[in-house]
């Protein structure tokens, strides 16, 4: 229990419902559906939707959707892959031939079809009691009629003035009188009201097809994209069979690559018992060894996870004990590695998540992203909606397995998450923060299985970011005698420049009935329940 006299918060307890997301708004939203009935999945998308508006630096419509879902909260996960595809068009041989060898962020390429319309409309078909029409009415209002912006949003949005500028729509749009709005200001997205509203009476094809998506691909291929009405009408989320491993008696599920989800079940199965009799979480000791950790599942993420549609992805290999066991004996305890050892097999040729419980404890754990803030700073004009930039993510070499392909999905790092223990899910959790999230879920899970955190404690506490290749990021909140020995054994340290992710959790107690939500300070938002 955290001391009480000391500034924080306290986790929230209901027995009926909860629902924990990075904005207030949104989470009164996915509260307000709980109430009149419907059920986690249904509030997840009104939440989610609202996020697209008053969060729009970190998600919209024009971004992809990952899903993990537990009926009735039983020990069946059913995972659902809401990410985009490139153009058919699209090709390595293309860009080459054009002297593009990187993707740029702010640039058509960069973006890959939507797919978060069509995952709502997907699982809210399947697992929904609502209507999409209905759920999307409180972002139409937000859009309408204005929302107030809060101050995590109000930092990310000022920080995003140079790329917002390059755009007429963009500028137009989310600079008003040629700045971000301060905090407390009042912004509307008109345009994107109207979009939300087609896309409530007509359903997905009123983002796929008509004039939302002639817009879309309108302005895109005015910038030299590939991207053709086909390719709207054709995009298609689909199920996927999830992945696990143990940690402390616990099965810790993720969705299978595209996706990062199997980097954070590395990390785990590296540490797996690592921080036996350690009892301080922001030692130097703990965190070095969760940095060389995260390095070395993360070189594996860059030389080998894509798109296993097209791309062999060794996925029972990387979880295997014995690769396990091979990583873990290149780690030191006592010096930092100073470059990473040679991958063990060859190459082959910002973000919102929330969570949701409802009465009958469908567990929802839901993840929303445009990648980068603003995504790729593109806004189609007549619609509003931005656009993202996940096919940065993409490269052009012809011999890496996360080259760009013609409907090929890129390598994503937007990860829900959700731990399943004696037949029953008991906790939804995710992590946002692009590149992070991998190591962030590993952080978390540890910091409450290992050193006995309760959710808000092990979300609230300090974080460190270990990138394959450059400075560890640390917050501000690393203890200094910390930060010494980690310079010690040899690593270079760097501040972070803005808090290192977010992140949510709901724990289910079966014993007691009782919901346990907690949501991150670092952003706006909060856990409740009723």
């Amino acid at each position: 229990m955290r001391n009480l006299e000391l500034p924080g918060r306290s986790p929230v307890r209901a027995l009926n419902g909860m629902a924990a997301t990075s904005h207030p708004l949104a989470t009164a939203a996915a509260l307000a559906v709980l109430r009149d009935g419907g059920n986690a999945m249904d509030a997840a998308v009104a939440a989610c939707a609202v996020q697209c508006v008053v969060e729009p630096q970190s998600t919209g419509i024009g971004g992809d959707c990952f899903v993990l879902y537990a009926p009735s909260g039983g020990a069946e996960v059913v995972a659902f892959n809401g990410s985009g595809r490139a153009p058919a068009a699209a090709n390595a041989a293309w860009y080459r031939e054009r002297g593009i060898e990187t993707i740029a962020q702010q640039s058509p390429h960069a973006v890959t079809i939507p797919g978060a319309v069509d995952a709502w409309a997907q699982l809210l078909a399947d697992h929904g009691s609502r209507e999409l029409g209905e759920l999307l009415q409180p972002a139409i209002s937000y859009a309408r009629d204005g929302y107030p912006v809060h101050d995590r949003v109000a930092a990310d949005w000022a920080a995003s003035h140079d790329l917002l500028r390059r755009d007429v729509t963009a500028a137009r749009t989310f600079l008003p009188g040629g700045a971000p709005p301060r905090v407390g200001d009042v912004h509307k997205q008109p345009a994107l009201a109207a979009t939300l509203e087609r896309i409530a009476v007509r359903g997905r094809d009123g983002f796929y097809s008509g004039p939302v998506a002639d817009d879309m691909v309108a302005y895109l291929r005015g910038l030299g994209g590939l991207h053709t009405a086909d390719d709207f009408a054709a995009a298609r989320g689909e199920y996927v069979t999830p992945i696990k491993t143990a940690y402390h008696g616990h099965d810790v599920y993720e969705c299978p690559p595209n996706g990062q989800g199997l980097v954070a079940l590395e990390i785990l199965n590296i540490l797996a018992g690592a921080f036996t009799g350690m009892d301080d979480p922001l030692s130097a000791e703990r965190l070095h060894l969760e940095i060389e950790a995260a390095r070395l599942a993360y070189r594996d993420r860059d030389d080998l996870i894509a798109d296993p549609a097209q791309v062999d992805v060794p996925v029972d290999v990387l979880l295997s004990a014995d690769h396990a066991a091979r990583l873990r004996e290149c780690i030191r305890p006592d010096k930092a590695m100073a470059d990473l050892p040679p991958s063990l097999f060859p190459v082959h040729a910002d973000t919102v998540y929330l969570c949701v419980v409802d009465r009958d404890r469908n567990a929802v754990s839901f993840i929303n992203s445009i990648f980068h803030s603003f995504g790729s700073g593109l806004v189609s004009p007549k619609t509003g909606v931005v656009l993202q930039s996940r096919g940065h993510s993409f490269n052009t070499d012809p011999a890496h397995p996360n080259c760009i392909a013609p409907g090929k999905r890129p390598m994503h790092t937007i990860i829900p998450g959700m731990v399943v223990k004696d037949s029953h899910a008991v906790m939804p959790f995710g992590v946002m923060g692009g590149q992070y999230q991998a190591m962030g879920h590993a952080h978390f899970l540890s910091n409450h299985f290992d050193f006995g955190l309760d959710l808000q404690e092990a979300i609230d506490l300090p974080r460190v970011y270990a990138p394959p290749m450059g400075p560890v990021e640390v917050e501000s909140g690393v203890p200094a005698e910390s930060l010494d020995g980690l310079k010690t054994r040899g690593h270079t340290i760097a501040r972070s420049e803005k808090p290192i992710g977010g992140a949510q959790a709901i724990a289910i107690d079966r014993q007691t009935g009782t919901l346990t939500g907690a949501s991150d300070p670092r952003k706006d938002g909060c856990a409740l329940g009723y």
